[in-house]
């Protein structure tokens, strides 16, 4: 049976890369709203807060905050493989 060697580097680099590959659909689709808006998902919620908009509109505030609290979470899981120090295999 032939032995498989796998380094922390190597293992470290496959999850930057997974990670990478879920967030740049997620990016695309938040920069659509902003196109579609012409405001960052900050403004966008203040506004529709303020205003009484559409029901599009409302529809698609949940699906932008969303992909915004998504696109953070795994931002910080890149970081934190980032800033790695210790790799436990399980």
């Amino acid at each position: 049976m032939s032995e498989v060697v796998v380094t922390k580097d190597e293992i470290l680099m496959y999850e930057k890369l997974k990670l990478i590959s879920e967030l740049a659909p997620i990016r695309e689709r938040i920069s659509e709203f902003e196109r579609k808006y012409g405001v960052s998902f900050e403004e966008f919620e203040r506004r529709i807060r303020e205003e009484n908009e559409s029901f599009e509109a409302w529809d698609d505030y949940i699906e932008w905050k969303a992909y915004v609290r998504k696109f953070r979470e795994l931002q910080k899981k890149l970081r934190e493989i980032e800033n790695a120090q210790r790799v436990r295999i399980a």
